[in-house]
């Protein structure tokens, strides 16, 4: 195959994978923005291996087999309420395989007596550098989202100084890697403290940060895969993981941003400081609890109703009870809109992704920003397992550990009904005084388990 006709199919993909991420913006265009991204990379994937014949057919068959049934299994057997955590996997698959691949490109370029240029130099370093951050970094966060670490912050001695130092470090093997770059102990060297550098930066994240630490760890392993292309002289690589670089940093300063928080405190700010009252004092004798049949009632002569869907309500896998309810709230005459908050969950558009699963509209799904003028006119809003997006301590308080924050106005409902197991507090750690507001009713109990025993009172009502 010529090279005009290879670089006329990596323009094709190129252009496809810029058509995808336009409409993975937009939830209604987000599935064919999906398919648009595969087409794209199945077009790579096949023109580079008829061109550089890297591997035996036997071998790449055997690895797409391998592959595709392994992306099988995942597919079929990930829970929803998992996917973050898959998230953070493949961010760090990503991440490793940029690793390999530069640095078993520049030993064999350097081996076989080629001159290597500076800028390929610097490409390898770059990848090596960034991929194996991402990996190990993305390997801590899949530990704390599937709690096999503590998934609290987690702060070391000399923190700041240990990272800044490991990062130089990095930078001067950098040079080692220039001064022998056929050398695989330079290359492995700068690799292993690399490693060392991603376990020590994302420990110290809470899990309240962890959406702003996924699109993070997504941009870099964009940037290492940008900067592997750079390596094999490869255009589309260089196009795609630019592409994907750019746009996990445009979505990770929009997590920084919708949490009142800038990426330096998230990575090296461990826990938000503050004070915290006690929860006596919040909450003595000012909650009201209220049984499905009592909120069933209110809801009969609602008109508007706000669903707040929270982190509780994928743990609980209460998404398609709660696209029940919406529907039975919609046929007994109400408008029922879902507000969805930036950073609910453990991952961007984590939200988004449940809903969407249990086939809710999307027009139904309101940004933050949208939905916040309608509570004022809101006659219900039914709160689901979140905590400290709708806390108001962050508008009320200047002192409170979550001050500032872009909240979710409920607290100006009308009535307020927080489906919840207790009164814990959300990863920041704070009482919510919504939870005892005059206008707030809790519903005690199991996500999936309230939202069901409240369908079956409004049928019976």
């Amino acid at each position: 195959m010529s090279s005009e006709w290879i670089n006329l199919v990596y323009l094709v993909a190129a252009g496809l994978f810029i058509l995808a991420l336009k409409g993975l913006a937009r939830p209604a265009t987000a599935v064919r923005g999906n398919a648009l991204a595969a087409c794209g990379m199945l077009l790579a994937v096949v023109v580079t291996l008829l061109d550089r014949q890297i591997a035996s057919f036997g071998v790449i068959l055997a690895g797409l087999v391998a592959g595709s049934g392994l992306g099988a299994i995942l597919a079929v057997r990930i829970a929803m309420t998992a996917m973050p955590q898959l998230v953070a996997l493949f961010n760090g698959f990503g991440g490793g395989a940029s690793v390999l691949v530069a640095g078993a490109a520049l030993v064999e370029t350097a081996g076989s007596g080629q001159a290597v240029g500076l800028d390929v130099i610097i490409a390898t370093v770059a990848s090596g550098l960034v991929g194996a951050v991402t990996f190990s970094g993305s390997l801590v966060a899949f530990g704390k989202l599937q709690e096999l670490i503590p998934g609290r912050s987690v702060l070391l001695p000399g923190q700041k100084t240990l990272a800044g130092g490991l990062a130089l470090v990095a930078l001067a093997l950098g040079h080692t890697v220039w001064l022998a770059p056929g050398s695989p102990v330079a290359y492995g060297t700068l690799v292993a403290v690399a490693l060392i550098l991603g376990v020590v930066t994302v420990l110290p994240v809470g899990g309240a940060d962890m959406p702003v630490v996924i699109a993070l760890l997504n941009a870099y392993s964009g940037l290492a895969a940008s900067a592997t292309g750079f390596v094999l002289d490869n255009s589309l690589l260089i196009i795609a993981g630019a592409l994907v670089g750019a746009s996990g940093l445009i979505l990770t300063q929009i997590m920084c941003r919708a949490m009142n928080r800038s990426l330096a405190a998230v990575l090296f700010g461990g826990a938000v400081g503050g004070a915290k009252a006690a929860e006596e004092d919040v909450y003595g004798g000012k909650v009201k609890s209220a049984s499905a049949e009592e909120v069933a009632m209110l809801l009969k002569g609602a008109r508007r109703v706000v669903i707040v869907p929270g982190y509780g309500l994928a743990v609980a896998q209460a998404q398609h009870a709660v696209a029940e309810l919406s529907e039975r709230l919609g046929e007994l005459g109400a408008e029922v809109d879902f507000a969805i908050h930036p950073v609910a969950g453990r991952m961007p558009g984590h939200m988004n992704v449940l809903l969407a699963e249990a086939n809710v509209p999307y027009e139904r799904l309101r940004e933050m920003d949208d939905v916040n003028p309608l509570f004022a006119e809101t006659d219900v809003a039914i709160v689901i397992g979140a905590n400290d997006v709708v806390n108001p301590l962050a508008r009320t308080d200047p002192t409170s550990p979550i001050a500032g924050m872009p909240i979710l106005d409920v607290d100006k409902a009308r009535t307020v009904v927080v489906i919840k197991r207790s009164l814990s507090p959300g990863f920041a750690g704070v009482a919510n005084p919504l939870f005892a507001g005059p206008n707030t009713l809790m519903l005690f109990g199991d996500g999936k388990a309230a939202v069901l025993e409240l369908i079956g009172a409004l049928k019976a009502a």
